[in-house]
């Protein structure tokens, strides 16, 4: 089935598509900690670390919170979209991190030898894997005994007030990405890799105010994004329901996690 998890090569040639999803959630978040910064707060990092991002994209999540890093950090960054890492390279060398490096990676094979990494970082991007449990035995195989991983995920009942507006299209009315890589799969795939997982969910809610960024966001993915005119002005016409029956308002629940596993040894 076409959405948000599926067509890589055409959603994340580069950053555009990403970014209408990426608004959405910026302007209409609230939370007493943003995103980034709750992660990054919680991430078991230490100066001198060698850290890898798998699915890197255009590396928005480093530069929004360098400052709030340990020292010296020798950063790779990894993604299957050389546009993408391209992106993210120019975002991340003005930086202060000891080295920034880029490889294209498929995360079901990653091109670095055993224990090369203190922690590996997978940010939203597990329900886009089809062997989620290959990706995960790989990144347990690349990090040193006593690393860690950590992944973020959402929970199936992230935002389902707005991603029910996608019926119009055919979709099922929730979050795809929980759906194909939500909270329970994340718990039981790490616990069955490195014996230990520990979740926190990042308290926050959405009050969006602004209907045509709802369907920006819901129109950068299939099959929003190849809907006929016909689906489109009925799309409209939901989204513009919602809103009034919301008096000028659309509020939505959210589900965001950060699973995070240690490996065995020192």
């Amino acid at each position: 089935m076409s959405s948000i998890t599926t067509g890589n090569d055409e959603q994340y040639s580069d950053s555009k598509k990403l970014a209408a999803r990426g608004r959405l959630n910026r302007e209409y978040t609230i939370a007493e900690t943003g995103w980034f910064l709750w992660v990054a707060r919680q991430l078991p990092l230490k100066p001198g670390d060698r850290v890898l991002d798998i699915g890197c994209g255009p590396a928005w999540f480093w530069a929004s919170v360098a400052n709030e890093l340990p020292d010296d950090l020798a950063l790779t960054l990894a993604d299957l979209s050389p546009g993408m890492l391209q992106e993210a390279l120019e975002r991340c060398h003005p930086l202060c991190f000891a080295s920034v490096t880029a490889q294209q990676a498929d995360a079901t094979a990653l091109p670095f030898e055993d224990g090369s990494f203190d922690t590996v970082i997978a940010m939203h991007m597990l329900y886009h894997v089809a062997d989620q449990n290959k990706a995960i035995a790989e990144m347990h195989r690349v990090l040193k005994p006593g690393g860690h991983l950590a992944v973020t995920t959402n929970g199936a009942g992230n935002m389902r007030g707005m991603y029910a507006l996608t019926s119009v299209f055919g979709s099922p009315p929730y979050d795809p990405a929980g759906a194909a890589f939500g909270y329970e799969t994340a718990e039981r795939l790490m616990q069955a890799q490195f014996g230990n997982v520990t979740m926190t969910e990042h308290p926050a809610h959405m009050r969006i105010t602004e209907p045509e960024d709802v369907f920006l966001a819901l129109t950068s993915y299939p099959p929003g994004d190849r809907a006929s005119e016909a689906e489109l002005a009925a799309f409209r016409a939901a989204i513009a329901e919602t809103f009034r029956a919301g008096g000028g308002v659309l509020e939505v629940g959210k589900e965001t996690g950060l699973f995070i596993s240690r490996k065995a040894g020192v």
